[in-house]
Parts: structure tokens; C-alpha cells; sequence
């Protein structure tokens, strides 16, 4: 029988506590937990997060839903964010921590390598489904819960997560993703949906959440982001080190070596443009484009994804189009049918 740990109250850890209050295990049902729920594992790589990791550790241990482990792998912080997580590991067993050696670079192929690292930690482990959550995001106390029912529910659910929230924006309201996309912030995989894609592919330019949900939709799965729950977070995309402007010219770089398709790029650029900054960020998202156009950049995706990623692009605009022609609002997040897998 499975030992299920209650929720910690996170009003109660304090370092050097005599009763770590997330060791308390209960035989039986566990208030707002049930057997039928699969079993989890998360994954955080974390890099300079002493701003915001103890968020989300805090949300994780208000979870009405505990995970059988739960890996922080500390990439090579100067900051103090192995110290942050240091206090909760003798009160939460659940906690790991795995640190890795410091490196000037900031890449998302580093990311992954650092993901992987966790992944070792968790070999051997019983678990479902495996999970990526990210050290700069808060959640609420049945957000775990929520997630787990999903994929109880849909055996075909493959990757899994809901819309997020920053200051300002709503990717419910203001992206283009739809719900078949789930953002890199929080993804839970199916567990052999995960192995089937062969998991997180280390590409330093980026698109590594994006690669894995694709090819996991391409392969049959179904992935989906639910609008009932969300996630904030509390730093802003692309800002890690970079402004505005950097950053939608790196969002036009990664459309091209993803194989985004010209035509859905400029109604892209076109939307930008009427976003603020105006007309600068959609100039600056074309100039990304384009320059990785002319430099031919090295895509890190088969032909075959592309292509399958080219085909749902122009079914989304086409019902887009649709939309706007009849005058009708237009919902970013509704469901549009994914194309078929490759026969």
C-alpha cells in the first residue's frame, strides 16, 4: 500500500523545527486525496531564483496532492538559491536537491542538461507522470490535484498543464497558442508519452518546451492546456537578461528554426505591431525572422515536425480569419482541432 503524505503548512516550517511538519505519512485517504489519482515526480532546474523560488515552493507544499519526489537541481546559482531550498529538505522528505557545478553560460541546452540531472534522481521511482515546473511560479493548493484528475480521465492525455498569468497578461486572452499548446512554466507528461518523445531536447537556442509538446501531439497524444486553473509568473518571458526588444527578436529567431510558416509569421508581426511598444515589437519580431532567414540558422526540428507544425499553423489562421471576417470576437484559446499524425 502507498504511503500518502499529508499537505505541509507552510505557516509551520521554520528551520530547526523539532517536528518537520511535511514527515507526517497517513495510511488510508488523505483529505482531498484519492487512490485513484496517478503518482508524480516534478523536476525544477533552478539558476539564480532567490527572488522567486521560495514561491513556489511554498505552493508546492500546500499541495493537497503531494509528489512521490520532487527535484530542485541547482544549476550552478552564485545567488542564494541553494540556501532558500536547503531549509526545507530536512522538513520536507519529498525534497531533493541535486547541485550542479557554476557556468557562465545561460542556456536552455543547459537547462535541459540540468533537467536530466533531476531525471537520474528519480529512476526507479513508481511514478505516472513526470513533470517540468519551472522556479518563478506560484500556483494554488489544488492546482497538482487538478492536473492528476485530467490525465485520470483522458488515458490519450499525454502532456498536461493550464493557461498562466503575468502582470498584465493572460495567455487565455492574449496568445495565439491555443490549448493545445503547454507553456514550459508547468508540463506534465504522461509518463510514456515522455519516453515515447524521447524526452527534453538540449537546444541552446531554445524551444524545448515547445519541441516536446509538439512532437508529443504529432506522435497522438493529446496535449492540452486547461483554462480553470493558471499559474503566475513572476518573471516575464524572455526578460531573464534581456529588454523588450531583444526579446521579440529572439521570439522572431526561434519562429524561423522552429519552421513557423511565412505566411502566419507576418499576420504574427502585424498583431505585434499593434501590441506596446507599438510598432517596434512587431519590427523587432521581423528582423528576427528574417535574419535567421538570411543566415539559414541550423533548425533543431525533422522535417517531418515542421511540416505538421506548418499544417496546424494555417488551420488555426484559416479559422482566425474566418472569425474576424464575420465580425465575430475572436478567442485565442479556443480549441482548434490538432492535425492528424502522419500516416
Amino acid at each position: 500500500m502507498q504511503n500518502l503524505r499529508e499537505p505541509c503548512d507552510v505557516n509551520t516550517l521554520t528551520v530547526g523545527s523539532d517536528r518537520p511538519p511535511c514527515t507526517t505519512e497517513v495510511e488510508g485517504r488523505a483529505a482531498g486525496q484519492q487512490r485513484s489519482l496517478p503518482s508524480y515526480v516534478l523536476i525544477t532546474p533552478a539558476r539564480n531564483e532567490d527572488a522567486f523560488i521560495e514561491k513556489t515552493i511554498q505552493s508546492m507544499i500546500r499541495q493537497t496532492v503531494p509528489p512521490l519526489k520532487w527535484v530542485i537541481v541547482d544549476d550552478g546559482s552564485i545567488d542564494k538559491t541553494p540556501d532558500i531550498v536547503n531549509r526545507y529538505l530536512t522538513q520536507c522528505p519529498w525534497m531533493d536537491m541535486v547541485q550542479m557545478p557554476q557556468r557562465r553560460d545561460r542556456s536552455f541546452a543547459a537547462k535541459v542538461h540540468a533537467f536530466n540531472a533531476g531525471y537520474e534522481r528519480v529512476e526507479g521511482l513508481p511514478y505516472e507522470i513526470i513533470g517540468n515546473l519551472d522556479a518563478d511560479i506560484s500556483f494554488d493548493a489544488a492546482y497538482c490535484e487538478f492536473l492528476l484528475r485530467k490525465f485520470s480521465e483522458d488515458p490519450r492525455l499525454g502532456v498536461a498543464g493550464t493557461v498562466f498569468e503575468e502582470d498584465g497578461y493572460s495567455s487565455a486572452r492574449q496568445s495565439f497558442e491555443g490549448e493545445n499548446h503547454v507553456a514550459g512554466g508547468c508540463q506534465l507528461f504522461r509518463r510514456r508519452c515522455f519516453d515515447e518523445i524521447g524526452g527534453f531536447i538540449a537546444n541552446k537556442a531554445g524551444g524545448v518546451d515547445w519541441i516536446a509538446v509538439t512532437t508529443a501531439r504529432m506522435m497522438g497524444w493529446t496535449t492540452k492546456a486547461f483554462r480553470e486553473k493558471a499559474f503566475f509568473h513572476h518573471r516575464h518571458l524572455g526578460m531573464a537578461e534581456r529588454n523588450t526588444l531583444a526579446a521579440m527578436f529572439s521570439y522572431g529567431e526561434k519562429d524561423y528554426y522552429l519552421g513557423g510558416h511565412p505566411i502566419w509569421e507576418l499576420f504574427r508581426v502585424i498583431y505585434r505591431m499593434s501590441k506596446w511598444p507599438y510598432l517596434l515589437a512587431g519590427l523587432a519580431l521581423a528582423l528576427g525572422y528574417g535574419w535567421a532567414m538570411v543566415r539559414r540558422i541550423n533548425r533543431p526540428v525533422s522535417g517531418q515536425l515542421m511540416k505538421f507544425h506548418r499544417r496546424e499553423q494555417m488551420r488555426k489562421l484559416a479559422v482566425i480569419l474566418k472569425t474576424a471576417a464575420t465580425f465575430k470576437r475572436i478567442d485565442n484559446f479556443a480549441s482548434i482541432p490538432p492535425s492528424s499524425p502522419p500516416g
